[in-house]
């Protein structure tokens, strides 16, 4: 099971970007997907979430800003990414709660940069 993320880089204040995270492997269900960031010097912290029927929350520094979904047929979740500010940079951390070989189970994708410049 591996999930690979992808989509960071480096912008300006007010740019976008989309991230995506692939999850593939022998899995029988996505649950919750979520998207985690973790800034130098800070805690790994939640950014998003969405569950197998698409309800979302979201961190109070993102909501209006930030939307996350999910494409179950491709076994893909995205953050769109708008507005985006200096502390918004980030190493940005896709997770996912897996069932597979019907045992639930947590994976993490390895990381995409994303640096916000002033």
């Amino acid at each position: 099971v591996q999930l690979q993320a992808s989509g960071g880089g480096l912008v300006q204040t007010g740019d976008s970007l989309r991230l995506s995270c692939a999850v593939s492997g022998s899995i029988l269900r996505i649950n919750v997907m979520g998207w985690y960031r973790q800034a130098p010097g800070k805690q790994r912290e939640l950014v998003a979430s969405i569950t197998s029927g698409g309800n979302a929350n979201y961190a109070d520094s993102v909501k209006d800003r930030f939307t996350i979904s999910r494409d179950n047929a491709k076994n893909t979740v995205y953050l769109q990414m708008n507005s985006l500010k200096p502390e918004d940079t980030a190493v940005y951390y896709c997770n996912g709660d897996l069932l597979v070989g019907w045992k639930p189970k947590n994976y993490w994708g390895q990381g995409t940069q994303v640096t916000v410049s002033s």
